[in-house]
């Protein structure tokens, strides 16, 4: 199953918090803490605004929940789990580079096919599946998230980026045939509409158009063969309008079952303007008719590299030169081996150090990446500038070590993760997060918190045993969250 939702709270409370080493948070600057205080969404989190039809309002969910969430709006009925896993990867990527899109508004995401659809009450255990799956996984080009669209139906023909947004060049998102669109069958639609209710719905879409309607022509199409700009012609005048501005106004002022893609001919019969075409959507990227691909047998990565050539599934940072470099228990990936050599040997010290004091084992296998810059650091881990650091299970993600320097928070950063390493190493599964979080503060010094007062009560051996053992009834926390420990 996916990750659950942790509970929402209007100021967040810091024991509530999922991982994200509250050292490294007192420390990371005082934009940080004014977020917390103001109760805004926490980085991995997403801002979600359902429709009326849902609420109305504004809900906070991690972002492996939206994913399966936008797997149940846009592709419940794949038969293919790998062809699931590809869209996953796709929405994932997707919702990572557009995080913010209606910020001005007050959150991050709209739940309609202007970002992504969302059906919350149709995500079913299979789809969790699939995100759990995934989870983390996205497409990368050149260091940096991919632009990860995707198309309802491509009508055997993806189109070029460039002609539905202009300035974005994408080697990735160039047009190509897409055989295995057409193999499920035909894709062909049509739809008459009359001149008056086309100019009604140019007008209330703000559309300029002639005063009456005698003729729509094709002026220029795109190199996939869709429209790419119409003449419309009445009364002696000929406007010029893009031809998807003019399908998502006859959309919004007529419905959007009627000129499914610009992927089309016209003619006039009738009294009525006939639209003749195939496809559906935009047709750039992933067709989400690429479910043939998954139930003929091609694995996801497959998938996905059909529909973005050039790009690389992962779950960091992909396009960069990594370097390992490794010790008894810690491995350090950089990509400036040179700058950051010494801290194996750093680190190996510290941890075990920690496990010495704390009496707690430490994995063998742990890893630390140091980001080259901040963008790369967040785009790989969701988490903001002033969040230093992000620890998943044995896994360290670090800002550059230079910016911790600058700021004076490098080795307290580093200890608060590798605790919260050794902590999660012996966690019994289902601790609420207040406790692990908690603990770690405790482990860290911190002479304060709900952790420290159990101690004070219980002694600090009999609290330590709860991390293995499970909280007694009368400390357990019902409304404690029990997802997966993150630090971001």
């Amino acid at each position: 199953m996916s990750l659950p939702t942790r509970p929402i709270n209007n100021r967040p409370q810091v024991n509530n918090l999922p991982h994200i080493g509250l050292q490294t948070v007192l420390r990371a600057g005082a934009v940080l803490a004014m977020a917390l205080v103001c109760g805004v969404a926490w980085a991995g989190d997403v801002r979600v605004k359902l429709t009326k039809q849902d609420g109305d309002k504004v809900v906070i969910m991690p972002l492996e929940k939206y994913v399966a969430a936008v797997l149940a709006g846009e592709s419940s009925v794949f038969r293919s789990d790998e062809a699931l896993k590809a869209m996953s990867i796709a929405a994932r990527t997707y919702a990572v580079r557009l995080r913010g899109r209606h910020e001005k508004e007050g959150f991050d995401f709209c739940s309609t096919t202007h970002c992504q659809r969302v059906d919350l009450k149709a995500v079913t255990a299979r789809l969790e599946g699939v995100a759990e799956d995934t989870a983390g996984e996205m497409l990368w080009f050149e260091g940096k998230p991919a632009f990860a669209c995707y198309t309802q139906d491509c009508g055997g023909r993806t189109e070029d980026a460039s002609a539905v947004w202009p300035d974005l060049a994408a080697s990735y998102l160039k047009s190509h045939e897409d055989p295995y669109c057409v193999r499920l069958g035909g894709a062909a639609w049509q739809w008459a509409g009359t001149p008056r209710d086309i100019l009604v719905a140019l007008k209330q879409s703000e559309l300029r158009a002639p005063k009456v309607l005698e003729q729509i022509a094709v002026r220029q199409t795109t190199a996939s063969g869709r429209a790419h700009v119409l003449a419309l012609i009445g009364g002696g005048e000929t406007v010029a309008l893009s031809a998807s501005s003019f399908r998502f106004a006859i959309g919004r002022g007529i419905g959007w079952d009627t000129i499914r893609s610009d992927k089309y001919r016209v003619s006039f019969t009738n009294g009525r303007f006939l639209f003749q075409g195939s496809g559906a959507g935009h047709g750039v990227g992933l067709c989400q008719r690429a479910d043939r691909m998954g139930t003929e047998g091609r694995p996801y990565r497959e998938i996905l590299s059909f529909y973005y050539p050039g790009t690389i599934v992962g779950l960091t940072a992909r396009g960069l030169k990594w370097t390992r470099m490794g010790g008894e228990f810690v491995a350090v990936m950089t990509t400036q081996p040179g700058q950051d050599g010494g801290l194996v040997e750093k680190a190996e010290r510290m941890v075990r150090g920690l496990s010495e004091r704390t009496h707690l084992e430490a994995p063998r296998h742990i890893e630390i990446r140091l980001y080259p810059d901040l963008d790369t650091y967040r785009d790989a881990t969701g988490a903001p500038g002033t969040v230093a650091g992000f620890t998943r299970g044995s896994r360290v993600d670090l800002q550059p070590e230079a910016v911790l320097r600058a700021r004076g928070v490098f080795d307290s950063t580093l200890r608060h993760e590798l605790l919260h390493v050794l902590v999660e190493h012996r966690t019994k599964p289902g601790l609420p997060v207040w406790f692990r979080e908690g603990l770690v503060e405790y482990l860290d010094g911190q002479g304060r918190g709900r952790v420290k007062d159990l101690v004070n009560r219980y002694g600090a051996d009999a609290v330590m045993a709860w991390l293995v053992r499970g909280l007694p009834p009368e400390v357990n926390d019902s409304s404690s969250s029990h997802a997966t420990t993150k630090s971001k």
